[in-house]
């Protein structure tokens, strides 16, 4: 084998090496986060989780998530699974959409009827409570939340 051969084959075996280790890096940085909801009241209707990447919309925008998930309800728990998000800062947001209308109920002075958590199970003050209170780092790999519904 000439050495142009050998210099060549070396160079592929270097490019084909950089290629897996960048894809195993990439596969190690994002995860799936999951979120167990416990103390809903009842199993009537569904959860909805909003995940947050910045304080943008949180906690009332869904529209402003990185994502969202609906999930069913079995002996007053459910679990929210994010598809798989990169390491970083994010915060939650959940609701017990105990009459499956695809929003959350609030009375005449914006309180919600039904029940809510944020991530840190953080509470507001005269309102919804802040991205900052609620956020947490997430490492890339999997990950389980578990947060009590408030009522």
């Amino acid at each position: 084998m000439s050495r142009r051969s050998v210099a060549l084959m070396a160079g592929m075996l270097g490019v084909a090496m950089l290629c897996a280790m960048g894809a195993r890096a990439d596969a190690v940085s994002s995860a799936i986060l999951s979120v167990r909801l416990v103390g809903l009241r009842n199993d009537h209707g569904r959860t909805g989780c909003a995940l947050f990447g910045s304080e943008k919309g949180f906690p009332k925008d869904s529209d402003a998530a990185v994502q969202r998930v609906w999930c069913p309800i079995h002996a007053s728990e459910s679990t929210c699974r994010f598809d798989p998000i990169p390491a970083g800062t994010y915060a939650v947001a959940c609701f017990h959409d105990e009459n499956a209308n695809g929003k959350c109920d609030t009375g005449l002075l914006g309180i919600p009827t039904e029940g809510t958590v944020v991530s840190n199970d953080a509470r507001g003050f005269m309102g919804p409570p802040a991205f900052k209170d609620a956020k947490f780092s997430f490492p890339g790999r999997p990950m389980e939340l578990r947060l009590r519904m408030g009522y």
